[in-house]
């Protein structure tokens, strides 16, 4: 398999290598292929891309119960969720698949990369279930994801073979890890500090990215910063209700694009993966993925990346706390805002005492604004973001901001694979 250094160097002190090639059509034919489902597919990207660094591949036996048990990989590294991938036994018998043999690894039916099969084995889900996520219960996203996985894990190294061509809107906001690293180059940045969203923006959120830019300009020169803000995007697989894609990206750049925040400054991105609502553990993982596209800074607020009340507010800032001596990228961590009628600002509960004329931004005050299709005050969504979320939701979300049966049903791929270079 080929692999190229990018030139930087990611989590763990490991330099970020791509594993990218392209293959002519017809070329693997005569190896065995498991097609993935989209999940799947985002993982093989980020493995070829070098998002996950130091891993080249999906994990083995040993790896992934270290991962789940100690939050460590074989050599040490921190590493705090599992990167598996699983096949049936029925599909692995009818496929023929052994170990250490190439797997082709298709996707919509075309070929995306090239697996050197380790090792397959079985693997006590329940048992990761809570080690991950903390619980057993199957309300958990997360939980529910791990259990219905079938049949054998395969690990081993994984190559693309097919770089996936992403479709307006989202081809202006995709770079890989050397990408990232080139738009830094440019804009002279040399600290970058990380949002991670899958919401579309209020005044708290844009708040919430300013305070973190000056709190990463703490060790650079006073009039001439080289900070700058990365919205990181997430986008994977979505459920009903969750915010349309479309609307976040679209919604994140208007920031920008209405002068918010200085170009200079700013940058929106999006990052292919599927949430696991892990809490704590996820954003490790947050925190290790923004380290490979070069971020220095990340913050993180109130329940990051939990979901419902399986994990108390701020159990992501006592983890990250636990681990920072293991990361190569610092934590800001926020506590929740809200818009203050006396102050006439975003502030939060630590900073002033009004809080009994706090007006928060929850998700059903949000989202209730966006479904009656009342522009808001400016002191909850800025009109030009809540204007660009109403385009998206018309041209991209038969009318609605948020994901419905419909839109799961009729909208288009995020990305395509081509048929490959060249002739049979």
């Amino acid at each position: 398999m080929s692999s190229k250094d990018i030139g930087f160097v990611g989590h763990g002190g490991r330099s970020i290598h791509e594993r990218v090639a392209e293959y002519s059509k017809g070329e693997f034919s005569s190896l065995p292929s498991l097609e993935l489902n989209s999940q799947q597919a985002n993982e093989c990207i980020g493995l070829g891309y070098g998002f996950f660094s130091p891993l080249e591949g999906f994990l083995n036996r040993n790896d992934t119960e270290l991962v789940c048990n100690e939050m460590s990989l074989s050599d040490g590294t921190l590493w705090s969720i599992p990167i598996n991938l699983n096949a049936s036994y029925e599909t692995l018998k009818t496929k023929g698949i052994r170990e250490g043999e190439d797997i082709v690894l298709t996707y919509e039916k075309r070929p995306l990369a090239l697996l050197s099969l380790e090792e397959m084995f079985d693997f006590d889900l329940e048992w990761m279930a809570r080690k991950v996520y903390g619980t057993g219960d199957q309300k958990h996203p997360g939980v529910r994801r791990t259990l219905m996985q079938k049949g054998k894990f395969l690990s081993g190294k994984v190559e693309l073979i097919n770089e996936p061509r992403f479709r307006p809107p989202y081809d202006r906001f995709w770079l890989t890890p050397r990408q990232h690293f080139e738009l830094y180059k440019m804009k002279g940045w040399q600290h970058i500090v990380a949002h991670q969203t899958r919401n579309v923006p209020h005044t708290g959120h844009e708040w919430l990215m300013k305070y973190c830019w000056f709190a990463a300009n703490e060790d650079l020169p006073v009039d001439e910063p080289r900070t700058g803000v990365l919205v990181s995007a997430v986008i994977g697989e979505k459920r009903t209700g969750d915010y349309i894609d479309e609307a976040i990206v679209l919604g994140q750049a208007e920031l920008g694009n209405a002068g918010y925040f200085n170009p200079n400054v700013f940058a929106v991105s999006l990052l292919l993966w599927d949430m696991r609502y892990a809490g704590p553990k996820e954003a490790v993982h947050h925190a290790i993925v923004r380290t490979n596209i070069g971020c220095t800074h990340h913050m993180f607020g109130r329940d990051h990346a939990g979901v419902g009340n399986f994990y108390k507010p701020y159990d992501a800032h006592y983890l990250l706390k636990e681990v920072k001596d293991r990361l190569r990228i610092r934590p800001i961590f926020m506590k929740e805002n809200y818009y203050c009628t006396v102050c006439g600002e975003v502030t939060n509960g630590e900073l002033d005492n009004h809080a009994d004329k706090a007006q928060s931004f929850s998700g059903t005050l949000i989202r209730s604004i966006l479904i009656d299709g009342v522009k808001p005050t400016r002191g909850l969504m800025r009109p030009e973001v809540f204007d660009r979320v109403m385009e998206a939701s018309e041209k991209y979300g038969m009318g609605s901001p948020f994901v419905t049966e419909e839109y799961l049903r009729s909208r288009p791929p995020i990305f395509t694979l081509d048929e490959g270079k060249g002739g049979d």
